[in-house]
């Protein structure tokens, strides 16, 4: 239950239609009772029992003892016999008026009309849990996948990107059709049965209270079936997530893949988890597939018991008539069906409860990056950027050790150093994608810690190594930097980042789609679309990590002279691997195992004779 009161803000928006569901709902259980009583009149009519009663009778009510309990059974046996007497007098006087097979006919219209407003409510009241359902499925999809692109990148370092996926997929819908089956739970069914034992309380209290002695019995019974469903389910969930995960990594890598002839090791892993999810599906399912006959089989082991110990009131005692015993057994057996499907909704709801945690597991993580209350919002860049004794580690090992830095407006700083020694870690700290654990980070003064996080953001333009695009058109993929651009606009980025003149001769120019993660271009055409993106947002402080790393030679001298474009009267910020990419940088700065090391211009660096100019030794300069 904690984990539906978690739910609940969902339902909040749509609670109009549970409110008609319930009022629906309530009213199928009204007339699913009363089907089964209009049946006691009718078999009295064909079976000549019905008492004659002549006189029209009057509703006296009853004197009051002033104790609770003696008061609610005399009221309720008073307005019992007037509705007997009443019944009675109307069969009496209209069959003598109009014959017996007039009266029958009135009486099986009655039924069909019972029975047509019972399935029309049953509808209704599915119609609008149908709503409910859907919407409750809709906002939690989409507070999820907000959730997932909100939270910082540190998350997706500890989980599987498909185990991710699977919760907004399959465990988002395993709690809309198992969990809010809690809401047929709660009114529909339990409502059937109470307004059908009191039927059966107004027709025999002597035969009901025989039945109650064997309905627990019979609970307790089903209720040992239940037991670990929900730790199954959790485990099958969580393997539904690797397996996911395994498509997700071989789509994305199905280059390695191939060129490694891995295909077999790939389909092993793969075939290995979804026996394991086959193996707990069948648990699971088999599990749940009991639930029903066993509920069914202790119903018709009552109902035998009933026939029993009834007909021995109607045959021996005669203490109960045959028109009524049979109703009986109806209003019996009506409370069979809500109480399978009582048992049925308990176990989705404990498999839907394993789902509901896997999703608020998600929703309920705490975002550490996120702008303060009352963030400073600022849209421009006026003076510098200063990093000042910061650490920093991604998990126990130190990447940045009491590292300071100033960068001026207008300056382009590079930072160079080997593998590991912490250069791209300053762009994901600048651009708070992980904050920092020690020291600060200032822009103008300011700790990008108290700025608004979309100002901070939009003060930056980003390039990284890998070409992020996605399975759009050009035109969308760099509006994304200004999503309200004109054409104009992103055909003069294009020409900026020296991407134009391949643009220009698709197909479709910019309206040409570029495929999953713009497979149909080449890198450096990537890599070009990448950097007019960054030109088209026209930042003030532009972050290059390693833009040109991947690239081949070709590539990289129009990717250079696309950055080189791009740079200009902008404060630049860049990562650098190919060291003849930087030359012409205002301040280098040598980097290793997280500290500098070195500082100064490029041939400030080489006279030193130091960390810089072994670098260089290694590459050659074109």
């Amino acid at each position: 239950m904690s984990n539906f009161k978690k739910i609940f803000p969902f339902i909040v928006p749509y609670k109009r239609y549970a409110y008609l569901n319930i009022f629906f709902n309530v009213l199928y259980a009204l007339f699913s009772t009363l089907s089964f009583m209009a049946l006691i009149p009718m078999m009295q009519v064909l079976f000549d029992q019905t008492k004659k009663n002549t006189v029209l009778p009057l509703y006296n009510g009853y004197v009051s003892t002033n104790h609770f309990f003696e008061d609610v059974k005399t009221y309720f046996e008073s307005t019992k016999l007037f509705l007997e007497n009443s019944l009675s007098y109307y069969i009496t006087t209209t069959t003598a008026a109009n014959g017996v097979g007039y009266t029958l006919s009135i009486m099986v219209g009655v039924i069909i009309s019972i029975f047509l407003l019972k399935n029309l409510f049953d509808y209704l009241a599915m119609f609008f849990i149908t709503f409910l359902r859907n919407g409750i499925l809709k906002d939690m999809r989409n507070a999820m996948y907000k959730k997932t692109i909100n939270l910082p990148l540190a998350f997706f370092s500890e989980k599987r990107k498909g185990d991710v996926i699977s919760r907004i997929s399959a465990d988002v819908n395993e709690v809309q059709t198992s969990f809010l089956s809690i809401l047929e739970l709660i009114v529909k069914e339990p409502l059937t049965i109470i307004f059908t034992i009191i039927a059966m309380l107004s027709i025999s209290v002597k035969l009901t209270l025989f039945v109650f002695i064997f309905i627990p019995v019979s609970g307790y019974i089903i209720s040992l079936i239940g037991k670990q469903l929900k730790k199954q389910s959790t485990k099958a969930q969580q393997e539904q997530g690797i397996f996911l995960s395994t498509i997700e990594e071989t789509l994305g890598g199905l280059k390695v893949v191939k060129g490694y002839n891995s295909e077999n090791h790939f389909y092993k892993v793969f075939q290995e988890s979804t026996q394991r999810f086959f193996n707990l599906s069948n648990s699971i399912g088999n599990r749940q597939n009991l639930a029903s006959p066993a509920s069914e089989f202790m119903g018709i082991m009552v109902i035998a018991i009933l026939l029993w110990y009834g007909g021995h009131m109607v045959l021996i005692e005669k203490t109960l008539n045959g028109a009524s015993f049979i109703a009986y057994m109806g209003l019996a057996y009506n409370i069979l069906t809500p109480a399978k499907s009582i048992s049925k909704a308990s176990y989705a709801v404990k498999r839907g409860n394993a789902a509901a945690e896997r999703v608020l597991e998600i929703l309920d993580q705490e975002n550490s990056i996120t702008s303060k209350v009352n963030a400073i919002k600022k849209d421009t860049f006026d003076s510098n950027i200063v990093i000042k004794n910061v650490n920093f580690k991604y998990e126990e090992e130190s990447v940045l050790k009491d590292f300071s830095l100033e960068v001026k407006k207008g300056q382009t700083v590079a930072l160079v150093g080997q593998s590991g020694s912490g250069k791209s870690t300053i762009a994901n700290l600048l651009t708070r994608f992980y904050d920092v654990n020690e020291g600060t980070i200032c822009i103008d003064g300011i700790d990008i810690k108290d700025m608004n996080l979309r100002s901070l953001r939009d003060l930056m333009g980003l390039v990284t190594q890998d070409s992020i695009l996605f399975n759009d058109t050009i035109k969308a993929n760099i509006a994304l930097g200004k999503h309200d651009a004109t054409d104009h606009e992103i055909m003069e980025a294009l020409k900026i980042a020296n991407a134009y003149e391949f643009v220009k001769d698709l197909p479709l120019g910019i309206h040409t789609n570029i495929g999953d993660s713009g497979n149909k271009l080449s890198g450096g055409q990537k890599q070009r679309l990448s950097i007019a993106r960054a030109v088209l947002k026209n930042p003030p402080i532009m972050i290059l990590d390693e833009a040109t790393s991947a690239l081949d030679t070709e590539s990289e001298k129009f990717v250079q002279i696309a950055l080189e474009n791009m740079m200009q009267n902008r404060t630049s910020i860049v990562i650098a691997h190919r060291l003849s990419t930087i030359q012409k940088a205002d301040l280098i700065v040598v980097m290793k195992k997280g500290r500098i090391v070195e500082q100064g211009k490029h041939d400030e660096l080489i006279a030193l004779n130091g960390n810089y100019n072994k670098l260089v030794s290694m590459q050659s300069f074109e």
